[in-house]
């Protein structure tokens, strides 16, 4: 029975690696009530490329809504996926316990964030569905209120939402914490006609044993920087419940639902004792982010640094360590692609990686117009924002401005909405400066010119943080 369990598991990850080249499998909206198991849960679920995460609505439960609130948006802009949809259910009438270990758990920097003008969840529901005509999931890591709620205010709730994914010990359970949110609420939504899921996760039983928290601590990303980061504090480490998995075996039960036993009298999936394992590997590779194939061709981008030239060796390492493989294998393409290594063609990468962390968005998923006209060296953008971006000519996706003056920016719209990204004047004024210097002391046709303006792009490549080297803004429609 193992050995059919996990060929069965591995025949999934190979469908899943292979399927579409872009679009991802599971369109979500995550409704939570920042339980410190959410916190890891949503961490998984913006990790994976095979789900996109619409919007995130909180509501009442381990925390207020407002509590809620705050860590969310702190988790979203300690991410950088600001452009993430945060909405807010102030209806619900439960009084929340504000459990303390919940409340105490760091999800990131909330000084600055706007509780006051949070936009209510329904506005936020509404708003995405309007702009997504794909099927969608709604997952429940708490109470049944924002679902409830959706149902009632929104007419196309019931068509565009294909299931209902409730982390709950089933719908006979009604004495267990997430029915006892909003028991109408819950009652209506088991009793209505959208598909319900109930995910029933471990219990007190150990998930997160010694061996488990070191591997995700590991794995180089912010997702897993996050859910190692509240194993490090003090506000989890000695509670029982930071040790065992229950709302994160929705993202695992969303991406391998074959590990799960339906329980039809319960109406229930439950996770049997006997998977552990391949529920810890499940967990693990979506937090890492391998649940669908990167590349088109190769299997893996080399990371080694032998492997590239030799002036550009030293400084793979700290390139890859600081940005992350997503930008250094962009930027690799888009020098192939360009032909030479350019400061500019380097800009446009960081820029279409960083549209796409904002909105938390993977390849081909929005139009760019681009300012950058098409004369070299500014025009060189244009490349960057291509490979970054999937932003191509071929796709439809990408719109060039020539009227001058060319500027450093581009424009790119998703989900009905719009942002522009400048690069700082100070940095392009320093550039465009640098490359006058080179040109004037040695010309454009000289070998010393190609040579210096590659040992400059190197360094810029190197130095250049692409979150603090553009301005944002959302640009009305």
């Amino acid at each position: 029975m193992k050995r059919l369990l996990i060929i069965i598991i591995c025949f999934t990850f190979s469908l899943t690696l292979f399927s579409h080249p872009w679009k991802p499998s599971h369109y979500v909206i995550i409704d939570t009530d920042a339980g410190i198991d959410d916190i890891r849960a949503i961490a998984m679920l913006l990790a994976s490329p095979d789900v996109r995460v619409l919007a995130i609505t909180v509501s009442p439960g381990a925390l207020s809504a407002e509590n809620a609130y705050l860590k969310v948006k702190s988790l979203l802009n300690s991410f950088w996926h600001e452009g993430v949809p945060v909405g807010i259910n102030r209806t619900c009438d439960f009084k929340s316990p504000d459990f303390l270990v919940a409340l105490n758990t760091i999800w990131g920097n909330e000084i600055g964030i706007d509780l006051l003008n949070a936009p209510d969840c329904v506005s936020v529901i509404k708003g995405v569905l309007s702009a997504e005509t794909t099927k969608v999931s709604f997952i429940c890591l708490g109470g049944m209120s924002t679902v409830s709620l959706a149902m009632k205010e929104i007419p196309v709730f019931r068509q565009q939402v294909k299931e209902i994914i409730w982390s709950s010990n089933g719908t006979n359970d009604k004495k267990s914490f997430n029915f006892q949110i909003d028991v109408p609420a819950a009652e209506k939504v088991i009793k209505g006609n959208i598909p319900l899921k109930c995910i029933t996760g471990f219990g007190r039983e150990i998930f997160y044993d010694e061996q488990m928290i070191n591997r995700i601590s590991l794995t180089p990303n912010v997702y897993a920087g996050a859910v190692s980061d509240f194993f490090k504090a003090e506000a989890g480490k000695n509670h029982y419940f930071s040790y065992s998995a229950t709302d994160e075996m929705v993202p695992v039960f969303l991406h391998y639902p074959e590990l799960f036993q339906h329980d039809t009298i319960a109406d229930d999936f439950v996770c049997p004792p006997g998977n552990t394992a391949l529920l810890k590997e499940s967990a693990l590779k979506i937090l890492s982010g391998e649940t669908v194939a990167k590349n088109q061709v190769i299997k893996t981008f080399p990371s080694d640094s032998t492997f590239y030239s030799t002036d550009v060796e030293p400084f793979v390492a700290e390139i890859i360590r600081k940005y992350g493989m997503d930008e250094w294998v962009s930027s690799v393409i888009t020098n192939e692609l360009h032909r030479h290594l350019g400061v500019f063609s380097i800009i446009g990468v960081k820029m279409g990686i960083r549209a796409r962390e904002y909105f938390d968005t993977g390849v081909d998923e929005f139009s760019t117009i681009s300012f950058a006209g098409s004369d070299p060296p500014l025009s060189c953008i244009n490349d960057g924002l291509q490979v970054s971006t999937g932003s191509t000519p071929g796709h439809g996706l990408l719109t060039v401005i020539n009227d001058p003056p060319s500027s450093p920016k581009a424009e790119f719209r998703y989900m009905n909405r719009k942002i522009r990204l400048t690069l700082k004047p100070k940095i392009a004024d320093k550039i465009v400066s640098d490359l006058k210097e080179i040109n004037f002391v040695n010309g454009l046709d000289s070998n010393i010119y190609w040579e210096l303006v590659r040992k400059n792009s190197l360094k810029y490549w190197r130095d250049l943080d692409r979150h603090d080297i553009f301005i944002i803004e959302e640009v009305n429609k």
